[in-house]
Parts: C-alpha cells; structure tokens; sequence
C-alpha cells in the first residue's frame, strides 16, 4: 500500500516525492563510504497531489514552488526515508497554520496612574537636589 501524505486542504502520494539518495558523511568506516544512506526527498507543489487550488497557492506563497527536506539522521536508507516523509508531511501542515493575529493592549488605568504618580515623585526628587540660589530669598 502506498502511503500518503495528508493534511488539511489535500493529500499528496509518495509516488509524487522526487528521491535522490547519496553517501552520509562523517564517521563510520566502509559502511558510510559505500552506502548511499543519506536521502533527498523533493515535492514540486505546482503539481503534486490531490491539493484545492486555494491550499495549493497558500502553500507555494509560504513554502516555495518545491518543498525539499534531507535526512541522514540514521545508518539505514529506509528509516532516513520514513524520516523525510514525516518532515515532509510535518512542513505541508504548518506551511497552512495561520499565525495568531496580536490583539494590542492597553495599560490599565490603575497602571497609568501608578506611572504618572511615580513620575511626579521622581521630578520632586530631582528638584530638591537643585541648587539654592542664594539671592532669590526674601529678605
């Protein structure tokens, strides 16, 4: 059975993910020098899958025209393929999460009157360290 890559607004086959597959680096002796474990899965979003028009447009404006993840995570080509499918599927759903719009606040008038009254207390402070002139008491 071929999986599918679902979400809100569509689904997208796996016949329809572009794999490339190539050496891992790193450590690991003659296993990571001959075997091509690490892997590139692509999806052309134009295209692809079973998508509403509307979704499809949303997800190229926020993703790009080809949504592309490599995984070399693991020493096995088929885990690293179960891993890319799940970052694919995981970056088609949050490419449709909206972000929450911010609802400005205001401060509270209690608030506003705490600051005004810690304004006034601190320009008294600051004129009584004013100089005296001596010239301007009555005599």
């Amino acid at each position: 059975m071929d999986r599918v890559l679902s979400f809100s607004g569509g689904a997208v086959p796996v016949s329809a993910v572009v794999w490339r597959f190539d050496p891992s680096g790193g450590p690991g002796g003659q296993h990571a020098n001959r075997s091509n474990t690490r892997v590139e899965a692509a999806i052309d979003l134009a295209v692809a899958g079973d998508i509403a028009p509307s979704v499809r447009q949303k997800l190229i404006d926020r993703l790009g025209g080809e949504l592309r993840v490599v995984v070399d995570d693991t020493r096995s080509q088929a885990r690293n393929r179960e891993i890319a499918l799940d970052r694919l599927e995981e970056r088609l759903r949050s490419g449709l999460v909206t972000a929450k719009s911010r609802k400005p606040t205001l401060p509270s008038p209690r608030a506003r009157r705490r600051r005004l009254d810690e304004k006034r207390r601190r320009a008294e402070t600051k004129r009584s360290r004013a100089r005296i002139d001596p010239f301007s008491f009555d005599r």
